[in-house]
């Protein structure tokens, strides 16, 4: 029998990419980077909504000084998406330039107070326009940051998101139009949810973990047992905590509007429970998903994903289906 036909999104081959289609990704992570460096040949209207959940590395370090949704994946995006003929690889270097992981940590302090000055020797190359607009929301983050804050390891272009952050009154969307307009991004990226949440995650042993980290295997051993179900918590459990209460976050309204104008909504490759089931666990994404007048496609992994235990392409759909009505 054959494949129903689906109506393919781009109008023609000569269709400009500033009027190309809006294609709506739910993501997280990395996995779509190359992918979103191709796009923009096609299409500056592409919506990336993107998990900021990040619990491990230096994020946890920043999270757990600020209190902040995670910006690492954001920032990975919003860099992906960045107009390449137009911003210098210089400008990209600074934003992925990431402070040793070893190290004094006063040492890195003093370096860090040091890119506040446009004199330091990590902006040479760099040009003024965009040297004087990142330096600006450097001294954003170095005015109210933290006594406990911790350097080592720490990402640059995180520290310029959460300068924005803190200094637009603790609101993301400031900063990521800051950085979407000086990077000419081409294309939408936005977190589903703007509060400070973390991922819990039910597995088939009947045990429980909090914590993207924990859950992906990156800062801590891969899951021994199949996830059985993945929710929102407000906050990782203190030491010696038994019980994490369950939040249910609202959906951003912007991002509730970019979905229900979708041409194409896409569940892509990548982790399938830390980065796609968990954007879809906000208040309002299924009814927004189901409202959309558009395709919607599911890309599976062709590669081994950790989070995929014992999991079958007909099982991860089965997920996604009984996830969006929530």
């Amino acid at each position: 029998m054959p494949f129903p036909s689906i109506p393919h999104p781009f109008e023609s081959d000569e269709t400009p990419p500033e009027l190309g289609p809006r294609l709506l990704f739910f993501t997280g992570g990395t996995a779509l980077r190359g992918l979103s460096r191709e796009l923009i040949d096609h299409t500056h209207n592409s919506v990336h909504l993107v998990t900021p959940f990040d619990s491990g590395g230096s994020s946890a370090m920043l999270r757990s000084c600020i209190a902040m949704p995670a910006v690492g994946d954001l920032r990975n995006r919003l860099l992906a998406l960045a107009d390449r003929r137009v911003v210098p690889s210089s400008v990209l270097d600074i934003c992925n330039m990431r402070l040793p992981r070893d190290g004094d940590r006063q040492a890195l302090l003093q370096t860090l107070y040091g890119m506040a000055s446009a004199r330091d020797a990590v902006w040479r190359g760099v040009p003024r326009v965009f040297g004087e607009a990142l330096r600006v929301h450097l001294r954003y983050f170095l005015e109210q940051m933290p006594e406990a804050f911790d350097p080592r390891g720490a990402s640059l272009g995180n520290l310029i998101m959460a300068g924005g952050f803190l200094h637009h009154g603790r609101r993301l969307e400031p900063v990521l139009l800051f950085l979407s307009r000086l990077l000419r991004v081409r294309g939408v990226v936005l977190p589903t949810v703007h509060e400070d949440l973390h991922l819990m995650a039910e597995l088939a042993d009947g045990s429980v973990i909090v914590g993207q980290h924990r859950i992906t295997g990156k800062d801590a051993p891969a899951i021994a047992s199949p996830i059985r179900r993945l929710a929102i918590t407000r906050r990782l459990p203190a030491a010696g905590a038994e019980t994490v209460e369950e939040y249910r976050s609202p959906l951003s309204p912007l991002a509730a509007t970019y979905i229900a104008t979708a041409d194409l909504i896409c569940y892509p490759m990548g982790s399938f429970w830390t980065s796609v089931v968990a954007n879809l666990l906000p208040v309002g994404v299924g009814g927004c998903v189901a409202q959309a007048d558009c395709p919607k496609v599911y890309i599976p992994n062709v590669g081994d994903d950790p989070e995929q235990l014992g999991m079958s392409v007909a099982a991860a759909v089965a997920v996604l289906l009984a996830t969006l009505p929530a």
